[in-house]
């Protein structure tokens, strides 16, 4: 390989590098959008980048961005990427998937491989002829073949396994297991399918299959010693320094070396060492914080972007090409599907969750896409079988999860709700409000004003806080034991918070809820609606790289809950004794006052100002019938805490504003009236967001004829 380090050619690279990541993540967060896998817009981003689009339609463009001379600095720093990542995935195995449901796993996973595989090794024989290599034997290329067929993807499924709420169910912890099984196997396979492809012959790969577990022996005994001296190091020092860092990363490319030496792979040695390391909690954590974060962001787009150009889609020419392709397609998912749930279905595993494990392991991602570069490279697969594999990995990963949707939909995994709900046809009487914290340790006030308002005179009430945790795609925390860890920490953070609540004895009805997710303010509505809560408590401030008000999740969650929504402008002091209701007759206010009364029933200390402000010159309206009768139905204690004052004002927002500064809290509806849009999404200037004085309760009705209040009041009358 000629490698010519001229500046030119240097500066040419980092362009590429600077394009590739760029690209990368912004096709990524869009395939995210829309509920797939990072890895699916990384892949899609490298192929566009390559012959299949670039260099279809500006072939110019392709030609000076990545010239032939640049692409063997691609390939070096894409290599070093894999050697990496597949050490963070042997780091990530835990012995622990492999300790339930083993036998059954381990049936599972090896007919998940075997009918794929051979499969794979049958449509061999129609593909060899047609689209393979010359210099190829059938023994090298079958083995090959029924190799990509059989792999699953653990990281792509573990990861959707976590964003999935499965990590505690049957379901999820034996489709864990059953991928690191499979996991083991397949690279085996693999390792032997590369020892066949150096020879040809099955004979003449016997050596480098005897020193490959020569290799593997010494590994899993002497190097599991060597490293175990690590661990005890690491429980002394509680850290790693960078001279042991430094140690751990030669080690790995030591042993990426070696396996390339012994002629199985590269990769096969990095792995190797991530398995063996011993699986210290604090250790494996911080060995793969220190190491995943530029490995993810930087190496492997560039591998992504390698592989997109050696992608060409338009090889697939002809009708009978792409007939071929879809039978490359269709037999990888009807083995892999078809295999896991027999398998499931024989070890006495009920009908749906064996149908859901079959499309958890039918998942490909980035694990496929190694295995097909590696065939490349080797000259086993030809570039036309690679486009019409990396067709495969791309379709059966993007199915996977609409697939484990439609199969295993949301509603069937248990939730984190402590709360159980009203039977079909039994009225629901307990108020439930859903309070989104981002931050346990900065979000007392927005708990204690939720506590405030649900109160239990009235009737009985919940405050369920929701701590929702975001996973970075294959990132250490995204793995089912540390999801679970991450939760367990937050769940302890939230019931600190909980203590500090005041009063005491409404401790009693806060409930928490924690769970993972990549899309908060959608996770957020779907529990709102399964949990049936009659309110959201949201807090709010201003973003710090945009004009945008009330935008972003808060937006996002004001435009599509469906439930009524308050979003808390926090000012500093807990104090509730003044309240202040701006009133203009309309739904939102209507929330508003119905809130307020609320605090007012619920603190005998409390008192309430409804600020009635027109245009000078115009009509007041009156209070709606419903909250009239409300007014009527109040105790007389209640009542004389209330104040309804009518004025006329030029500014009617500016009066709202001045009045804040006598009061501990504003209430106010999302309206024109206050300068705050129901939708607000920085369209408009939220003027009252911004300058009211005292703290901001701004609240937006969803859709409903009466309050809760009404109700209640009306229950209680009659009851009297």
């Amino acid at each position: 390989m000629d490698f010519n380090f001229s500046p030119s050619i240097v500066v040419l690279v980092l362009i590429e590098v600077l394009i590739v990541i760029g690209f990368s993540r912004l096709v990524g967060l869009g395939c995210r959008w829309i509920k797939q896998p990072l890895v699916i817009g990384e892949i899609i981003a490298g192929i566009m980048l390559g012959p299949s689009l670039l260099g279809l339609v500006a072939p110019g463009v392709a030609a000076a961005l990545f010239p032939a001379e640049a692409v063997p600095f691609l390939e070096v720093l894409s290599q070093i990427g894999l050697i990496f990542f597949m050490f963070l995935i042997g780091l990530e195995l835990n012995p622990k998937y492999l300790s339930g449901q083993l036998e059954v796993a381990i049936l599972i996973s090896h007919v998940s491989i075997l009918v794929p595989f051979s499969l794979g090794t049958l449509l061999a024989l129609l593909l060899y002829p047609l689209v393979s290599n010359a210099s190829v034997s059938f023994t090298a290329f079958s083995l090959f073949l029924g190799a990509a067929m059989s792999i699953t993807a653990f990281p792509v499924l573990a990861r959707i396994i976590t964003e999935s709420n499965l990590q505690k169910t049957r379901l999820g912890t034996l489709a864990l297991t059953c991928a690191a099984v499979d996991d083991v196997t397949a690279w085996c396979v693999l390792a032997v399918a590369i020892a066949v492809a150096h020879t040809n012959t099955i004979t003449g790969a016997f050596p480098t299959i005897i020193e490959s577990l020569i290799y593997i022996a010494f590994m899993v005994t002497v190097g599991r010693w060597f490293l175990k001296r690590l661990a005890t190091y690491y429980e002394h020092r509680g850290r790693l320094s960078q001279l042991a860092l430094a140690w751990i990363y030669m080690g790995v490319v030591a042993s990426a070396l070696i396996t390339e030496l012994i002629g199985i792979h590269l990769i096969f040695g990095a792995f190797l060492l991530g398995a063996v390391m011993p699986k210290n909690e604090g250790l494996v954590r911080e060995l793969a914080q220190k190491t995943e974060d530029f490995v993810l962001i930087f190496l492997l787009p560039v591998f992504f972007a390698y592989s997109g150009l050696r992608t060409q889609i338009g090889l697939l020419n002809t009708p009978g090409l792409w007939l071929l392709c879809l039978a490359v397609v269709g037999v990888a998912i009807i083995g892999k599907y078809v295999g896991t749930y027999i398998a499931a279905r024989v070890s006495g595993i009920e009908n749906r969750e064996a149908s859901a494990l079959g499309w958890l392991m039918n998942t490909r991602g980035l694990t496929e896409l190694i295995v097909l570069n590696i065939g490349l490279s080797l000259g086993v697969i030809s570039p036309l079988l690679f486009t019409m594999l990396v067709i495969m990995a791309l379709v059966t990963t993007f199915m996977t999860s609409p697939l484990l949707e439609w199969t295993y939909p949301k509603h069937l995994i248990k939730l984190d709700l402590v709360e159980p709900k009203t039977e079909v046809g039994v009225e629901k009487v307990t108020y439930r409000i859903l309070v989104p914290v981002a931050n346990p340790s900065t979000q007392r006030g927005l708990l204690q004003l939720a506590v405030a308002i649900a109160g239990n005179r009235l009737q009985p009430a919940v405050v369920h806080p929701l701590s929702l945790i975001e996973l970075e795609e294959y990132a250490f925390d995204s793995t089912p034991d540390e999801a679970n860890r991450l939760i367990q920490e937050r769940r302890r953070k939230l019931e600190q918070l909980i203590q500090t609540l005041e009063p005491a004895e409404s401790r009693s009805y806060v409930q928490p809820i924690v769970r993972i997710t990549n899309k908060i303010a959608r996770t957020t509505a779907d529990i709102a609606a399964l949990d049936e809560a009659d309110l959201i408590m949201v807090g709010w401030h201003r973003p710090d790289l945009s004009k945008n008000r009330l935008g972003g999740r808060v937006g996002q969650i004001l435009s599509t809950a469906p439930v009524d929504v308050a979003v808390f402008v926090e000012r500093g002091g807990e104090r509730l004794e003044t309240l202040l209701v701006p009133y203009a007759a309309n739904i939102h206010d209507d929330l508003a006052l119905e809130l307020a009364l609320r605090l007012l029933v619920n603190r005998d200390n409390c008192r309430l100002a409804i600020l009635r402000v027109v245009p000078v010159g115009q009509v007041h309206s009156d209070l709606s019938y419903e909250f009239s009768s409300v007014m009527k139905q109040l105790p007389l204690g209640v009542r004389d805490r209330i104040n309804i004052q009518n004025i006329e004002a030029v500014e009617p927002i500016q009066a709202v504003i001045e009045a804040s500064a006598a009061v501990d809290l504003t209430i106010a509806g999302t309206s024109r009236a206050w300068g705050i849009e129901r939708q607000t999404l920085g369209r408009y200037t939220d003027q009252l967001a911004i300058q009211c004085q005292s703290s901001l309760l701004i609240t937006r009705r969803y859709s409903k004829v009466t309050s809760h209040l009404s109700s209640m009041l009306e229950r209680q009358s009659t009851a009297g």
